[in-house]
């Protein structure tokens, strides 16, 4: 391969991945005076299509208007008014008094994504889509490398002096350090979810707990909702008709559901994950790259912008006072808020599952959790703690 030029190789802080954590890290730093590249191996236009979860909790949307960025979490397409709750058994609750302060938002990840690139590269930022076969070298270096290959089959390297790895669970970054560095947690529930993106406006969600299992519905934008159905960890998609899954949806939610065109179906298995330290020399994991929560606790997004939040401040400490206190505590601070959120997220995903199908674990279980979801609906006292949990201020 040809080695190539670009316009600028030498950085402070190189980017890999350009999603939730990669851009936002990159506005951060952009409108804090620090250099920065982004790479991404995918193209712009598949990145500002692709779909993922769509819930940014009153945390993230106070940390987007504190950074001067409030307007990437606005998208005009999504419904005007939201309402929902849980229902079980047919039967709807609120589950929750609403008394917290919550300004969190639906904004369906494509749409962050895409507001973030244009915030980013509206103030000047280097972002370079389509950065094939990235390999990280020199990570335990004071000048650690990013090297890519542009489609037409020249390379790049890019030198900088921190390596921020954004590239989600199954990429390069956290793939770079060496073997036996990391300690590796990981949690596997005893359930799947079959993952449903449909053409079919909504303007209410939820959750529906149900003998049969649960089911759930999130709006993604004016035109399409994401649709979830409890299933066992053998089943196949091929196993799932349209309209088997409109009449289970039917089923759990103890009413009729909107329908229409089914473009995308998967079973995702539900798991917990994280990998500690968070850091290994020069390389920093961000976000999805370090820790998996199930998509039950809504907070894969909240956890990605805590990350960066806490590196941004702490490379500016570094950069512009010296500092390296906050970027040598990184891991330790980013993980003892992942390891609250964890302990969230398996509580609420078995609170919610047990409530229903009683196949896993048994039916004294299911009535245990019934009784704890009525707690949660019924007594400020416990709602509260729920209440702040779910709204990412804890």
């Amino acid at each position: 391969m040809v080695e190539t030029a670009e316009s600028n190789n030498t950085t402070t802080v190189a980017i890999v991945g350009a999603g939730v954590a990669g851009l936002t890290l990159g506005n951060f730093l952009l409108r804090s005076g620090i250099d920065c590249i982004v790479v991404e191996k995918r193209s712009r236009a598949y990145v500002e299509k692709r779909q993922r979860a769509g819930t940014v909790d009153s945390r993230g949307v106070r940390l987007f208007r504190e950074w001067g960025l409030e307007d990437v979490v606005k998208d005009g397409s999504s419904p005007k008014e939201i309402t929902g709750g849980t229902w079980m058994d047919g039967v709807m609750y609120p589950l929750g008094f609403e008394d917290v302060d919550t300004d969190a938002v639906f904004c369906p990840q494509q749409v962050l994504v895409r507001n973030l690139t244009d915030a980013f590269l509206e103030a000047g930022g280097d972002l370079r889509f389509e950065a094939l076969d990235v390999s990280l070298a020199g990570i335990d270096s004071e000048r650690p490398t990013v090297r890519y290959r542009n489609p037409d089959g020249t390379t790049a390297t890019v030198t900088c002096d921190f390596v921020a790895g954004c590239d989600g669970f199954h990429g390069v970054s956290r793939a770079s350090i060496p073997a036996g560095q990391l300690t590796l947690y990981s949690h596997e529930y005893k359930y799947s979810w079959l993952s449903i993106m449909a053409e079919v406006p909504t303007d209410s969600f939820g959750m529906a707990i149900h003998d049969r299992g649960l089911a759930a519905r999130f709006p993604r934008g004016a035109d399409a909702s994401r649709l979830y159905l409890q299933c066992p960890p053998g089943d196949t998609p091929e196993q799932w008709s349209d309209e088997r899954i409109w009449s289970e949806l039917a089923a759990r939610f103890g009413a009729d559901v909107p329908t229409g065109r089914i473009v995308d179906k998967r079973i995702v298995p539900l798991r917990s994950v994280v990998f500690s330290p968070m850091s290994h020399g020069r390389l920093h994991l961000l976000g999805d790259a370090a820790h998996i929560v199930p998509p039950m606790s809504a907070k894969g997004i909240h956890l990605a912008l805590y990350d960066t939040e806490v590196f941004a401040r702490a490379i500016i400490a570094k950069v512009q006072e010296g500092d390296a206190s906050l970027l040598d505590n990184y891991s330790d601070t980013c993980l003892s808020h992942l390891w609250n959120y964890q302990a969230y997220a398996i509580w609420i995903t078995d609170l919610m599952h047990n409530a229903g199908d009683a196949s896993y674990e048994g039916a004294f279980r299911k009535e245990i959790a019934r009784a704890e979801l009525r707690r949660l609906n019924n007594s400020p006292a416990a709602s509260r703690l729920y209440d702040e949990l779910r709204a990412g201020l804890l």
